[in-house]
């Protein structure tokens, strides 16, 4: 399998951000992000899928969108929707019908940010996720750059300090989304987990001083979704945009913060005497099952099934035998800037 980067949930110029596609573009092409699926807000972007290169290096961009009510106050349930190629934002009023014609478009839908807190320092209410009885949605964002912010910075003295040093800010998923996805997880449903950046790229102004908050070039380096393709990017559009999503579709993903040090080179796997699979596959539990996780570097290392933590250790490799059904995952942190970072999470390994 051939290892992408893609850097999912941004705006631009279209809705809140302040670059253009091509400022996305050159961003990703020096941080070495392959794709990127750019998500303004209610707007559908046409004509942007293209592929930027500068000497071997090779980004793709696809325009996405990432679709809410903005009639509702306040405003909840943001949905990620990739490759509907449609506008869909007339549907945002019912999230289940806005997710049933984004899959009947043969699109991909991530609830996004499905917590994230109110900031009252600066006037921003909570729009988590609310309609928690929809079905048939591809996964949720997991880990969102912006949302965490939140929860860092209590005041505007800390949001200042975070927008000159946005390297102190992440730290992993909100423990409640990792709660969410687990017990999604243990209904029994097939929930993707993508990290998002959702990035902006806003232009401050305080007194005499001007400043970029968090530039696109500081969100590619951070938090990045990491996926497993039958080939590297082919120059072919057509068959890399559906590659790139049926890798999204299958779970064939892990959430990485490249940020403490690259993720790049993570692999878990399971092997059984009649199959094999990686993140996102579901193998048979008839027989003992190997487990088995290779990570770039040395990491605290941490093994879950059905939302608990059976094992934990420090290293670069770990194997587990079981013959016990559950759904599998993996969590790893590293220290960074003298604290504890959540650095990779795994999309399951299903053992039926």
């Amino acid at each position: 399998m051939n290892e992408l980067i893609i850097n999912l949930h941004m705006h631009t110029t279209y809705s809140d951000g302040s670059g253009i596609h091509a400022d996305l573009c050159r961003a990703a092409l020096k941080t070495g992000v392959d794709v990127l699926l750019v998500t303004d807000h209610n707007v559908w972007v046409q004509g942007v899928d293209a592929y930027c290169q500068i000497g071997n290096k090779r980004t793709l961009i696809i325009a996405c969108e990432e679709i809410h009510d903005q009639d509702r106050d306040p405003q909840k349930n943001h949905l990620l929707v990739f490759g509907a190629d449609q506008e869909l934002a007339p549907l945002a009023d019912t999230p289940q019908t806005l997710i049933n014609a984004a899959i009947r478009l043969g699109g991909l839908c991530f609830l996004a940010h499905p917590v994230d807190p109110a900031m009252p320092a600066f006037g921003e209410t909570d729009i988590s996720w609310v309609d928690w009885d929809v079905k048939g949605f591809t996964g949720i964002e997991l880990w969102n750059g912006f949302s965490e912010l939140k929860t860092v910075a209590k005041g505007k003295l800390d949001a200042i300090v975070c927008a000159f040093f946005p390297e102190i800010i992440p730290h992993g998923p909100l423990p409640r989304t990792l709660e969410i996805w687990d017990n999604l997880l243990n209904e029994g449903r097939r929930v993707v987990a993508v990290g998002g950046s959702d990035a902006h790229a806003q232009r401050k102004k305080l007194g005499p001083l001007h400043k970029v908050i968090f530039p696109y070039e500081y969100h590619f380096s951070t938090i990045n979704t990491h996926t497993f393709a039958t080939t590297l990017l082919t120059g072919d559009l057509l068959h890399d945009r559906k590659m790139v999503f049926d890798a999204l579709a299958a779970g064939h993903c892990f959430v990485g913060n490249d940020l403490p040090c690259s993720t790049r080179g993570f692999q878990f796997s399971a092997q059984s005497r009649e199959s094999s699979g990686i993140m996102g596959d579901e193998i048979s539990s008839n027989g003992a099952v190997t487990l088995q996780a290779k990570f770039p570097s040395r990491a605290e290392i941490n093994l879950f099934k059905d939302g608990k933590c059976i094992k934990e250790l420090q290293g670069e490799t770990f194997t587990h035998i079981t013959n016990e059904p559950g759904v599998y995952r993996v969590e790893a942190y590293k220290r960074y800037l003298g604290k504890r970072r959540g650095w990779i999470f795994s999309n399951p390994i299903y053992i039926r």
